[in-house]
C-alpha cells in the first residue's frame, strides 16, 4: 500500500486540498487512489501516535487502521490529509523551531507501516506571515518557550525538513510554497494521485477560484477550452496573467499582527525565506514543486 500523508502545514490551504481531492473521489478510485473523509481517520491516527509515546504499537495496529480507513474499498494508494500529523498549532513552534515534533511523529508512522510506502506532502509558508499566527495560538508564547535563544531571522524550514529527512529517510518528502499554490494546484493534485496531465480534474482550479474574480475565472476557463493543448508551465503563465488582471486584492493581502515588527524586518525574513527555499531544494530526498 502507498500512503500519501498531506501534513499541512497549518494556515496554508487548510482543508481545500482534501476538498479538491474528494471532488474527484470517484475518478481517483478508478485509478487506484482512495480518498477517505477526514472524520474516518484523524482521531484514529492522533490517538495511535499519542499512545506510541508510552508504548510501541501492536503488531495488528497497521491492519486495524487500514481496515477502518478503507471501508472495504480496494486501492493501491490512500491519501490522508491532516495538518496535525506534526502536532497542533499550539505546539508548532517551540524554541525557535518549526514543528519540532515532526521527526518523531514520522518515525512512529514508519513503525506503524513498516512494509508500506509512505510519502509526505507539505506546504510551507513564509515565516514572516506564519509566525505571528502561531505566536497568537501557541500554548506558551513566552519568549523563552516560543523563541528560545533564536530570533525571527533565525527560523528556517530547512532545519525542520533536514531533521525530518534524517529521522525517517525511507519516507519521500514533497514540498511546495503556499504562496505558489494557486499556480501549481493541479500539479500538486496530480503528484499526489499519480494522474497524468491528460486526465482532467474537477478540483484543479478550486484554489484559484478563491483569489480570482468570477469574471476572470469565466474568461480563464473559456481560454483553456479554446486552447486545450496548454499544460504545465504554459498554463501557469496563463494563470499568472489572469491573476494580474482579475485577482481579488483582499484575498492576496495578509495583515501582520506582531508587536515591534517593522517593515524592514518582514522584508529581511522574506529574503531569508526565499534563500531557504533554495536550500531546501539541495536536501537529498526532498522534492520541491515550483511554478
Amino acid at each position: 500500500m502507498q500512503l500519501i500523508l498531506h501534513a499541512g502545514a497549518h494556515y496554508t490551504e487548510e482543508d481545500r486540498l482534501l476538498k479538491s481531492l474528494l471532488t474527484d473521489k470517484a475518478l481517483l478510485a478508478i485509478h487506484g487512489t482512495f480518498v477517505p473523509e477526514h472524520s474516518v481517520y484523524r482521531g484514529l491516527f492522533r490517538d495511535t501516535l499519542n499512545a506510541m509515546h508510552k508504548t510501541s504499537a501492536s503488531d495488528s495496529a497497521r491492519d486495524v487502521l487500514l481496515d477502518a480507513i478503507l471501508e472495504d474499498s480496494q486501492a493501491e494508494r490512500v491519501i490522508l490529509s491532516d495538518a496535525n500529523f506534526f502536532r497542533t498549532p499550539a505546539t508548532a513552534m517551540i524554541d525557535g523551531m518549526l514543528y519540532p515534533s515532526a521527526p518523531v511523529r514520522m518515525m512512529r508512522m514508519a513503525q506503524l507501516f513498516p512494509d508500506d510506502e509512505l510519502k509526505i506532502f507539505l506546504a510551507i509558508r513564509n515565516p514572516a506571515t506564519l509566525l505571528p499566527i502561531l505566536h497568537q495560538v501557541s500554548a506558551d508564547n513566552s519568549d523563552t518557550h516560543f523563541w528560545g535563544d533564536k530570533d525571527p531571522l533565525d527560523v528556517r524550514w530547512s532545519d525542520t525538513l533536514t531533521l525530518l529527512r534524517d529521522s525517517a529517510p525511507e519516507i519521500d518528502i514533497t514540498v511546495w510554497c503556499n504562496e505558489d499554490a494557486p499556480l501549481i494546484w493541479g500539479n500538486i493534485l496530480r503528484e499526489m494521485t499519480v494522474l497524468p496531465p491528460t486526465v482532467p480534474l474537477a478540483g484543479e482550479f478550486d484554489l484559484l477560484e478563491t483569489i480570482m474574480k468570477p469574471e476572470g475565472m469565466a474568461r480563464f476557463k473559456s481560454y483553456l477550452a479554446a486552447h486545450p493543448q496548454i499544460t504545465g508551465i504554459q498554463q501557469q503563465r496563463v494563470i499568472a496573467a489572469f491573476l494580474d488582471k482579475f485577482a481579488i486584492e483582499d484575498a492576496l493581502e495578509e495583515e501582520l499582527d506582531m508587536p515591534d515588527w517593522t517593515d524592514e524586518l518582514v522584508e529581511q525574513m522574506t529574503e531569508i525565506y526565499d534563500a531557504d527555499v533554495a536550500q531546501i531544494q539541495q536536501i537529498p530526498g526532498i522534492r520541491m514543486l515550483l511554478p
